[in-house]
C-alpha cells in the first residue's frame, strides 16, 4: 500500500502567483500515477482576456499535452477551490481519477453545491473526490484576496 502525499501545498503555491497577478487566487496541480507532476497553473483569466482560463483547465490542457491525449486516467487534480461547473465538466472529460480540492463554493461550485456536475446521469466520469484539504489556507487566500477589492 502506498502512502499517501498531498500536492495542495504546490496548487496553493499557484494560487499566491495567482493573486500576485491580480488574479483570483486560484491554483491546481495534475498528478501522474507515478507521482510526477504534469502540470501546474493559477488563474490567468484577466491576464489572457479569457473566460475559461480557470487554473484547471490550463493545468488539463498542459498535462494532455504532457502526455499526448486528452484522457488523464488514474491522475490526480489538486486545486485550492471547488471547481465550478465548466471545470467540473472538463475534469469528467478528462477522466481525471481522483479529485483533491481546499475550498468549499457555495457561491459557484461544481462538485459539492449545484448543480453537482458528477452526480447527473450525463455524466460519463466520475472522478473520487476529496473534499476539505488545506481547506483553511485556501479559505485564508480567497477571503484576503476578496476583502483587498472591497478596500480598493
Amino acid at each position: 500500500m502506498t502512502r499517501f502525499q498531498s500536492y495542495m501545498e504546490d496548487a496553493l503555491a499557484c494560487a499566491r502567483a495567482a493573486r500576485d497577478r491580480g488574479e483570483v487566487p486560484v491554483g491546481a496541480v495534475i498528478v501522474a500515477p507515478d507521482g510526477q507532476i504534469l502540470a501546474r497553473a493559477g488563474n490567468r483569466v484577466r491576464e489572457l482576456s479569457d473566460p475559461t482560463a480557470h487554473a484547471e483547465i490550463l493545468a488539463l490542457r498542459a498535462a494532455c499535452m504532457a502526455v499526448g491525449q486528452e484522457r488523464l486516467t488514474n491522475h490526480d487534480l489538486y486545486v485550492t477551490l471547488e471547481p465550478c461547473p465548466m471545470c467540473a465538466a472538463a475534469i469528467s472529460q478528462a477522466r481525471i481519477g481522483r479529485l483533491y480540492y481546499g475550498a468549499s463554493d457555495p457561491k459557484s461550485g461544481g462538485v459539492a453545491q449545484a448543480p453537482r456536475v458528477f452526480s447527473h446521469p450525463q455524466c460519463h466520469h466520475r472522478p473520487e473526490v476529496y473534499d476539505g484539504i488545506a481547506a483553511v489556507e485556501s479559505e485564508r487566500l480567497m477571503r484576503a484576496f476578496f476583502a483587498g477589492l472591497r478596500r480598493t
